[in-house]
């Protein structure tokens, strides 16, 4: 114990991230421009420090504090150590670039981590009021990102309708959560949980209230039909804050959907399990047919994310442990993979050239080999090519819908997965059998970038080869 007051150990992760950050906010204040390094330094070290606090209490620890509105447990420990790695990659591979167009200043780094501390609230929220609170310090980064780039009309324009329907979503969600306290009178999940059932009227208010919870969890995932922001955010933001808000917010939000749906919920899995198979197929139609039209890079894989929320549902949609747990492995695969694919853009990347159209790859693998050969395993493994581990993402997902006996999904998701390896390998294609044009492709010369990137592209096929220990542990988290 380091404080007298049990429930101050407990949130010791989100102390640290919030006492490093105001740090990081002094330092850089003081920072020139050409210390910007500094900043970069300390905001990757907080994150390391933030996981090693994790770790250090164990990764087992089962406590619940400050009057049940904070969980600590396996889900949440394994969620915020993802979350603070798939981070520290984001930060990594957006220093080359930020640099390059005079965006590289502190702003960037204090929104992200205020974003990842209100992500690391979302995933141990244990009422209500802690569940808001996370998603807005999550959600009001997240905007202001976006607008990075204030000389940009299309990241202003992206920003915008960022915000407007992401305040939507929460007043959606809000009006939900208002419902499940007027039915229960209290805001706790587990005495939600307790309040079904105690008579017509409760009963009628949640199943009302449910049906806003999950239009409000649809709009955060970004699944169809509520994922009309998510292609021009992505198009739209700078390439760097797209790699972070493709990637980490989908574990928060995972966190977000199981804590209000299982931990809240439970009883009325008959409704929402409902709701979800058919935002499950949806998304899946959507996102896989869209993509195939595109030629932005970057929007092709905003509807990529479309179709993998999908897959991400499915696994919620069974309501039992093994489920649970294969959405759980799938979000934080999908987080590495959408991390590394947005990466391989940004290290192509220079000031003039964006790298985000699929023809600007065009004979990559006769300019730089390597270069083609991560982007060819981010490719196969979103498209759920074995041995990458993205294949066995898909697996795991399918044998828990299967399980559950619902095989109409898995035969829908399993076509519709087929249709999406199409533009996977088209950008396949276009790197190894079409001829170079354009701008010259080639990658940038920072060497943390190239390291980070190729260890994140190698760490799919080892994750693919060697899965056991990580879906050890979230089946734990479930257990």
């Amino acid at each position: 114990m380091i404080f007298a007051n049990p429930d101050l150990d407990l949130i010791l992760p989100e102390l640290v991230l919030l006492g490093g950050t105001l740090l990081v906010l002094l330092v850089d204040l003081f920072a020139r421009q050409s210390g910007r390094w500094l900043t970069h330094v300390l905001a990757l070290l907080l994150l390391l420090a933030a996981g090693a606090v994790v770790i250090a209490q164990g990764m087992t620890l089962q406590a619940s504090g400050w009057s049940g509105a904070y969980d600590r447990d396996v889900l949440a420990a394994v969620l915020k150590l993802a979350v603070y790695a798939v981070s520290g990659l984001c930060l990594l591979y957006a220093r080359p670039y930020l640099a390059d167009r005079d965006l590289l200043k502190g702003e960037f780094y204090l929104l992200v981590l205020f974003a990842v501390l209100g992500m690391s609230v979302l995933v141990s929220a244990g009422n209500l009021i802690t569940v808001y609170l996370g998603l807005e310090l999550m959600a009001l980064s997240t905007y202001a990102l976006v607008a990075l780039d204030r000389d940009n009309g299309r990241a202003s324009e992206a920003a915008v309708k960022y915000f407007v329907l992401g305040a939507l979503a929460s007043g959606m969600l809000l009006y939900g959560m208002s419902m499940l306290f007027g039915a229960t009178g209290t805001l706790d999940l587990s005495a939600i949980a307790a309040a079904w059932g105690a008579n017509e009227t409760t009963s009628s208010l949640m199943a009302f209230g449910t049906a806003f919870i999950v239009v409000g969890l649809a709009f955060k995932l970004g699944a169809a039909p509520f994922h009309m922001w998510l292609p021009d955010v992505y198009h739209g933001s700078p390439t760097a804050v797209t790699t972070f808000i493709g990637s980490a917010p989908k574990l928060a939000a995972f966190g977000m959907a199981w804590r209000l749906l299982e931990g809240g919920l439970g009883g009325l899995s008959a409704t929402w399990t409902d709701m979800l198979s058919l935002l499950a197929i949806a998304s899946l139609a959507v996102g896989n047919l869209a993509a195939i039209m595109q030629t932005n890079l970057k929007r092709m894989l905003a509807y990529s994310t479309v179709s993998h929320v999908g897959f991400l549902l499915l696994g919620l949609v069974q309501g039992t442990a093994d489920g649970y747990a294969a959405s759980l492995f799938y979000a934080i695969c999908y987080a590495l993979m959408s991390a590394g694919a947005f990466g391989v853009i940004l290290w192509l990347a220079r000031r003039g050239f964006e790298a985000e159209e699929i023809a600007d790859l065009k004979g990559l693998n006769q300019r730089s080999p390597w270069a083609a050969f991560i982007m060819l395993l981010f490719m196969f493994s979103l498209a759920g090519v074995p041995p990458l581990v993205g294949f066995f993402a898909k697996l795991m997902v399918l044998k828990a819908v299967i399980d559950a006996g619902r095989l109409w999904l898995a035969l829908a998701a399993v076509v519709f997965a087929v249709i999406g390896a199409f533009y996977y390998l088209r950008v396949v294609k276009a790197m190894y059998f079409d001829p170079p044009e354009g701008a010259d492709s080639m990658p940038s010369r920072d060497r943390g970038l190239g390291i980070a990137l190729s260890a994140n592209g190698l760490a799919q096929l080892l994750l693919g080869l060697y899965w056991a220990p990580l879906i050890a542990w979230c089946l734990r988290a479930f257990s």
